[in-house]
């Protein structure tokens, strides 16, 4: 089963949620965007997929009058723990992210702890999961890739390179690369 692709970026600054939201509207390709404030929000989001493949953020938040879908572009929602973001105008938002991008500073809780947690789990261990940090520190890039992050990379300094850097990862990590969640068939 082939799904639109997806983001789940996993970031605690409402700011740079946002700056990465514009950055990917700039580079002008379809990819959906749901955005977690902290790791524990991030591994609820994920196993609300698994449990309801069928229900993407929207249908669950928003629903129009009729009892219809509201597909606006960009939804906001409010939740307990975090404030969860769909930017997505078509085709089906169901599933599991196509990629994680995580930041490595989470607040309470390092990126590299819902890194393990997320490799432990057999339900999420293939989503490819990108470290998306201002750390250049060699300890923490050894911890990440230790905790087998498919990749790491330390954030621009300027909203060009952050286009540029995210129009990047979005064509390889979406279009170029090949994943075990886009196997057609099953063992």
């Amino acid at each position: 089963m082939v799904t639109h692709p997806s983001i789940l970026l996993i970031e605690d600054s409402p700011g740079e949620c946002e700056l990465f939201r514009l950055a990917l509207t700039q580079t002008g390709l379809d990819v959906a965007l749901y955005t977690e404030h902290d790791a524990e929000a991030a591994f609820h989001f994920l196993e609300d997929r698994v449990h309801h493949p069928q229900w993407s953020l929207q249908a669950r938040s928003f629903t129009s009058p009729e009892g219809g879908l509201n597909r606006s572009p960009t939804a906001r929602i409010e939740g307990a723990h975090s404030d969860r973001a769909a930017s997505a105008s078509k085709g089906d938002r169901s599933g599991l992210p196509s990629l994680i991008l995580l930041d490595l500073k989470l607040g309470r809780r390092n990126g590299c702890d819902f890194l393990k947690r997320l490799r432990a789990d057999a339900r999420f261990a293939a989503i490819p999961v990108v470290v998306f940090t201002t750390s250049d520190d060699q300890t923490d890039l050894a911890r990440c890739y230790a905790g087998v992050a498919n990749g790491y990379v330390v954030k621009p300094g300027t909203f060009e390179e952050l286009i540029h850097c995210t129009g990047d990862i979005c064509r390889y990590w979406l279009k170029w690369n090949r994943s075990l969640l886009m196997a057609d068939t099953r063992c």
